[in-house]
Formats: C-alpha cells, sequence, structure tokens
C-alpha cells in the first residue's frame, strides 16, 4: 500500500510540474498580455490541483490533507477571478487593442 501511495503520489506531482512546465513555456512563446494570462490561468489551476492532490497522498494526518484542500480550492477560486481583473484593466487601458487581438462589439 505505502507503494502505491508512493508511486501514486510522484504520478501527480510530476504531471504537475510538466504542465508548469508547458505554462512557462506558453508564457514566452506567446507575445501579447492577454495570451499570457490566460495560459498562465488555466495552467497554474490545473497544475497547482496536481501537485496539491499528490502532496495528499504524501500527507500522514487528517490535518494536512484538509490543508491541502483549502489551498487547492483557495487557488481555484481566486487565480480565475485575478486573471479576469487583469484581462480586464488590459482591455480598458490599451488603446490599440485591435491591432492585438479580435475584437468584436457588443450589440
Amino acid at each position: 500500500m505505502e507503494m502505491f501511495k508512493l508511486i501514486a503520489g510522484a504520478v501527480f506531482i510530476a504531471i504537475g510540474l510538466f504542465i508548469f512546465g508547458v505554462a512557462t513555456l506558453g508564457l514566452f512563446r506567446f507575445s501579447y498580455v492577454l495570451n499570457r494570462v490566460h495560459v498562465a490561468a488555466k495552467c497554474d489551476s490545473l497544475a497547482a490541483l496536481f501537485v496539491c492532490i499528490g502532496l495528499m497522498f504524501f500527507s500522514t494526518g487528517a490535518g494536512a490533507i484538509i490543508k491541502l484542500l483549502v489551498i487547492a480550492a483557495f487557488i481555484w477560486l481566486t487565480n480565475p477571478v485575478a486573471s479576469h481583473l487583469v484581462c480586464k484593466i488590459e482591455v480598458e487601458t490599451n488603446e490599440n487593442l485591435e491591432n492585438e487581438c479580435e475584437v468584436e462589439e457588443l450589440p
């Protein structure tokens, strides 16, 4: 049973670190801030969840598992809000937004 917990925890942490690496690569590959925010928000939320799940396999007490669940929930709630605010500021302050991305007028 201990070997299963060790392997499962390592797999989840490895997947999380891989997703963090993809997010970092996306930050360097994309040139516009809205694209960067999108890749960072999506990948960071998912990667943090996988790392927290992997750490839960290594945890011995229920208190540590509950703390990791709270951390994962906090990240899943705050990361999209922070990303939305960054994007909203960019849209409101960028005068050349049409040059960077497609903009549709709302009816």
